[in-house]
């Protein structure tokens, strides 16, 4: 079996994602688990979770290349999670946003092509493209270093590919907890525009994604899975209907510093490159090299005629079907149920 006496390596494993894979990924015959991220508190919850011998523990950051080098060497797998993802935060702190996303992902990477790890799958967002914000700009270089990195990896043993997915339902800092709490204190629903889209993705869809990255991926693809998307106004009227809500009690704040309209998981550019695989869309890394004519001389039609894949152009869920993905997250379940549960970080 591909894992079988195996060591995975998980960066930022103590978030939303790594904690969501570890549980999937504990049942395959992996030697070990390693666990990197800043966090003790955090690392003694899931050490406490989970209990399992396999799983061994990494404190350090990504930005420091000897910690990313001791965690790194001796790993079969790297499933790269580790970023600043909270786009207030990198809007006010920008370098640090390029300090973990750019330098600490250029670290793990170097790292990996060093120590001749196999594979390595490097986590972005939909953020990423056509970035208007700190954090977006920040993923899109990290990117760029992924192909970068990619390249060199060429004729080595390690193979880098990534995953690029929208904004996970119910997450930390997302705006289903706080309709959540806003219907249960009795108040409005702020919405900056009921027309803008968002998709659609839950915690596991992205787990899928990057798993299936893994078994498939060739050095610099990136991953896109094709995911529905609803209107804010549809994911407002459906929080209140799971809340027992006849319908949503909205008001207009209007669009904040930062937001778009709409997100956007593949470029025009990448689109009109793209393989679609069913489920997924593959886009192979941009190979050029140096000779400008390239650039100014040869073009393509195909990008002329072809337009972004955005979520306003994907499948778009109503109330009912929104309401029933809700019902499904953990989150909700546990909610409804009268537990409480922190959103995830995702």
């Amino acid at each position: 079996m591909m894992y079988a006496d195996k060591v995975l390596l998980i960066t930022g494993g103590t978030g939303s994602f790594g904690t969501t894979v570890l549980s999937r990924l504990l049942a395959e015959p992996f030697r070990e688990i390693r666990i990197f991220s800043r966090d003790e508190k955090k690392q003694h919850d899931q050490r406490l979770r989970f209990n399992d011998r396999r799983i061994k523990y990494f404190l350090g950051d990504v930005r420091e290349r000897e910690s990313v080098d001791s965690a790194v060497r001796g790993a079969d797998f790297i499933y790269h999670a580790a970023a600043l993802k909270q786009v207030p935060s990198c809007e006010f702190h920008p370098m640090e946003a390029v300090r973990t996303n750019v330098i600490g992902t250029n670290n793990v990477l170097g790292s990996a092509i060093d120590n001749q790890v196999s594979r390595v799958i490097c986590l972005s967002t939909d953020k990423a493209v056509y970035p208007i914000n700190a954090m977006g700009i920040s993923k899109a270089m990290m990117e760029k270093v992924m192909v970068a990195k990619s390249r060199e990896a060429l004729g080595t043993k390690t193979t880098i590919c990534g995953t690029r997915y929208g904004n996970v339902l119910a997450s930390r800092g997302s705006v289903v907890p706080l309709f959540l709490e806003q219907i249960m204190a009795g108040k409005q629903l702020t919405v900056t525009d009921p027309r803008m889209t968002r998709f659609v993705m839950s915690l596991d869809s992205a787990v899928d994604l990057v798993l299936f990255a893994f078994g498939n991926g060739k050095n610099g693809d990136i991953f896109v899975q094709k995911a529905p998307a609803a209107t804010i106004e549809v994911l407002a009227g459906a929080v209140a209907q799971v809340m027992g809500k006849r319908k949503a009690d909205i008001r207009i704040i209007g669009t904040r510093h930062g937001e778009k309209l709409f997100e956007t998981l593949l470029s025009r550019e990448e689109f009109a490159a793209a393989e679609d695989l069913g489920q997924y869309y593959r886009v192979p890394a941009d190979n050029r090299d140096l000779n400008y004519d390239t650039y100014f001389i040869e073009g393509q039609e195909k990008v002329s005629v072809t337009q972004d894949y955005n979520s306003h152009m994907a499948e778009q869920l109503d109330v009912k079907r929104m309401a029933a993905i809700l019902r499904e997250l953990p989150y909700i379940k546990a909610m409804l149920d009268g537990n409480s549960l922190v959103p995830t970080d995702g």
